[in-house]
């Protein structure tokens, strides 16, 4: 029997929810840029409860869906020490791939603990852009929020990754941030199509997650062991390229590929191109994701 959670407990705030609805790229609250917004979307916000994914409620209750989670793990120095004193290094390197400002919309599929959200929502207003973050869980959304200053051009949206409601081609940079290493297969998949059908012609994505170390790499023999057990799903991203993951037809795509901390982690960019987007449109996407 699913574990439900009662909304009651994860509301101070209102938060958007795109189930069941077309969410907007770019709300316009947040290109006024009159601080972060919430839209209230009919169905969501009523008595009852929220059940997260299953697979969250499996195997990341402890991280991410109890609410004692946040209160333990939202500490800077033990998400740098989970990363073996990597974050800052990973963080720089997502964030000087977009560049110190950023126009136009960027999209931040799942929040993360530490201080790179707000560092994004810097750069955007910055850029006199906006920026959506989208999570499958209303407990980090409000964790989130209040990391955020009251004027960051910000949208939070209660959404699953592999389901989002974003119109095609709705932003010019897209950020997986250590995300898919803890999805189940399909999860990961659709993800990933959504991501990219989001995503503008000549749009970046920009994904950092665990990859396979060398084989000198201590975290190699140490770590493994921890992240097969904690991380069931971490164990293909250490064997696969990506692009296994990724719809057929971007699969042979040029990407950028840089390795820190000997291997143990990634960083892969793939600029959009126009030629196959029309072979990922809404209607092909479902086909792929239901055959799958």
């Amino acid at each position: 029997m699913q574990e439900t959670i009662p909304v009651s407990k994860f509301w101070a705030m209102a938060i958007t929810s795109t189930t069941g609805a077309k969410a907007p790229a770019i709300t316009p609250r947040a290109v006024s840029g009159s601080g972060v917004f919430h839209q209230k979307t009919p169905g969501f916000e009523v008595e009852g409860a929220y059940a997260p994914p299953a697979y969250l409620q499996k195997y990341y209750w402890w991280t991410y869906v109890h609410p004692a989670a946040v209160r333990i793990f939202e500490r800077q120095w033990l998400i740098d020490l989970i990363l073996w004193g990597n974050y800052e290094s990973l963080r720089e390197a997502a964030l000087d791939e977009f560049g110190a400002e950023l126009p136009g919309a960027t999209l931040q599929i799942a929040c993360v603990y530490g201080d790179l959200s707000a560092r994004i929502a810097e750069r955007a207003k910055a850029g006199g852009g906006t920026l959506d973050v989208v999570d499958a869980l209303p407990v980090q959304l409000k964790n989130l929020r209040a990391k955020l200053p009251d004027d960051a051009p910000v949208s939070l949206t209660v959404s699953s990754s592999d389901s989002l409601a974003f119109a095609d081609a709705s932003f010019d940079r897209v950020l997986l941030f250590f995300l898919l290493h803890e999805m189940p297969r399909d999860v990961r998949e659709a993800t990933l199509a959504h991501a990219l059908r989001v995503l503008k012609p000549g749009g970046k994505l920009v994904i950092v997650d665990y990859a396979k170390p060398r084989l000198w790499h201590p975290a190699r023999w140490i770590w493994y062991p921890v992240i097969g057990r904690l991380e069931p799903f971490a164990k293909e991203l250490w064997s696969n390229d990506l692009r296994l993951f990724m719809p057929e037809a971007w699969r042979n795509a040029r990407m950028q590929r840089s390795s820190f901390f000997g291997g143990l982690y990634q960083k892969v960019v793939l600029e959009k191109g126009v030629a196959p987007a029309s072979d990922i449109s809404p209607r092909a996407l479902d086909a792929s994701i239901a055959a799958a």
